[in-house]
């Protein structure tokens, strides 16, 4: 239990730096709060709700991923690296994939809500 306990107080102590310095972090956290409302009234059920919430938690998770990759880079070398940077250009694609899949689930909502 302990493990659990000390797991959730890391995420925490995460969040609330993310939250603090990370321009990208912070816009995927306004956006979700905003979203919060607007799913609710562009969702024709619960599971499409979840849908619409879960893709950006999912483009937040995603996110989240990519800072950490980028601090572990930052902390081997300041200096240019081919392979970091091919790393931090992977977890760059992997936000946009994340944001073009969150940006296509509210496209279909929105649309079928409008129809």
């Amino acid at each position: 239990m302990q493990r659990l306990i000390n797991a959730f107080f890391n995420s925490v102590r995460a969040f609330r730096r993310l939250a603090a310095s990370e321009k990208a972090f912070q816009q995927e956290l306004f956006v979700l709060i905003l979203s919060l409302p607007i799913g609710w009234v562009v969702a024709r059920s619960w599971s499409s709700f979840a849908l619409l919430i879960g893709a950006l938690l999912a483009l937040i998770m995603v996110e989240v991923l990519n800072t950490g990759i980028e601090a572990v880079c930052d902390a081997v070398t300041p200096e240019f690296n081919k392979n970091i940077q091919l790393a931090k250009d992977c977890g760059s694609l992997a936000v946009l994939i994340a944001a073009l899949i969150a940006a296509g689930v509210w496209v279909v909502a929105l649309a079928e809500w409008l129809i």
